[in-house]
Order: C-alpha cells, then structure tokens, then sequence
C-alpha cells in the first residue's frame, strides 16, 4: 500500500511534468514570452506573495471541522508511511498545481481573443472546473460539487486579475492541494493518501460546498485586498485587457 501510494503520485505527476515542459516551450518559442512574463506583469516575481497566501491557506476549515465532529474522522498517521510521501508530495505535488495554473490564468487567460477580462476570467473557471469532472468525488457527491471546483477557478481567477500575476494562484494551488494530501484523505476522493487523518463520514452537497465558495473565499479576498491595497475592482474584472493604472 505505501510503494501504490508513492508510485501513483510518481505517475500522476509525470503527465504533468511534461505537459509544463510543452507549456513552457510554447510560451518561449511560439509565443515569445519568458517564464516572468507569463507568470506576473510586474519586472520580475514576488516570491513574499506565493509565501504569504501560502501560509493563509484555509487548512483551519479542515481543522475545525475535525474538533467539531471528530466522530467523523479517524487518526491515520503512521510515521513510515507519511515521510516518504511527505517528501514526494512537497516534490511533486506544486509541480501539478504549478501547470495548472500556468495553462488556466497563464497561457488561456492571456490567450483567449478578446478585449473584455471578465471572458477569460468565466472561460477558464468554467474550463478549470470541468477538468475535474472526471473526479470520483463528482459521483459521489453528485454535479452540485462542481460549484466547488467552478468557484474555486473564479476565486483564482480573481487573485490573478486582481494582483496582475499568477504568485497569489500559484501559492494557494500548492497549499491547497498540499493540505488535502497530508492532512486529510478519505476512501471516495481522487488522491488517496497517507494522510494524518481520515475522513470516514459519508459525503453530502450541502456546507462543504457552500462554506469554501460563498464564506471562505470572499473573506480572503477581502484580507488580500486589504493587504495589496487593490483597488478599481471593476474595470480589473470586466475592463480591457490593456494595462491598468493603479
């Protein structure tokens, strides 16, 4: 069980080692873009930014619904197992986010032909939803968890436009998927793992769903605004895509 664990994260992750080699040479290529210019569209990356979302993932969801039903989770950890994957997974798994977010918010929001920023940013929510249609957690829970996976491409969308760059997407990706690795798996979801804990409740549509997209989301928004000081919302989400003053 633990070489199947390791070896499926290997496998899963080779695909996309490959398809950011083949992103990465389109861009530089092709399009004529360097890495900095299809990452941000500052003079050159804020790595405090991939830190700061990094550390202000909302991993306390996760944390407070084990101290409020712990009845629904089982402890899972075991040392032998978890080390190895851990290195594994802070190897391989911010390789996966890292291309996803460079093909959604980087190559198709930057390539879609049009002069309205609120296209790409629909687009690619939409488009980055549906790539996770073919989860099991989709027939488990049934479509309505695709608010989930829609709401959380417009929330990285919304960082994107918003900070004019990809740092605050490329650090809560990572983190994100980083935590539902090693903190929390359960038998019915896509990345099955030698988690801390797990989650044996049986999965319904309802606050899981609506808390991240309508709650969770919104708030850190509101604290990275605060934070970058971002202003002109409107015409950042719906205006030209040419340069903004601030």
């Amino acid at each position: 069980m633990i070489l199947w664990s390791q070896c499926y994260l290997c496998n899963a992750n080779c695909a996309f080692i490959y398809c950011s080699i083949c992103c990465f040479i389109l861009a530089k290529f092709i399009q004529g873009q360097s890495l900095t210019s299809l990452t941000t569209s500052r003079p050159k990356w804020i790595e405090t930014r991939i830190i700061f979302i990094f550390n202000n993932n909302y991993c306390f969801y996760d944390c407070c619904s084990y101290y409020a039903t712990p009845e629904n989770f089982v402890w899972n950890f075991n040392l032998r197992s978890f080390l190895p994957f851990l290195v594994l997974a802070l190897l391989l798994i911010p390789l996966q986010t890292s291309f996803e977010e460079y093909l959604f918010r980087g190559q198709l929001m930057q390539g879609l032909v049009t002069n309205s920023r609120l296209i790409p940013l629909l687009v690619t929510s939409i488009l980055f939803g549906l790539m996770h249609m073919g989860n099991p957690e989709v027939g488990k829970v049934g479509y309505i968890i695709m608010v989930y996976y829609i709401g959380t491409g417009l929330f990285l969308g919304v960082l994107t436009l918003m900070d004019e760059g990809l740092e605050l997407a490329l650090g809560f990706h990572a983190a994100n998927n980083l935590v539902g690795a090693l903190l929390l798996t359960a038998d019915w979801t896509a990345f099955q793992t030698h988690s801390v804990l797990k989650d044996v409740s049986e999965p319904s549509a309802g606050f899981e769903i609506i808390l991240p997209v309508f709650v969770i989301f919104p708030l850190l928004l509101f604290l990275f605004a605060k934070v970058y000081k971002w202003n002109n919302w409107k015409e950042r989400l719906t205006g030209s895509l040419q340069n903004i003053s601030e």
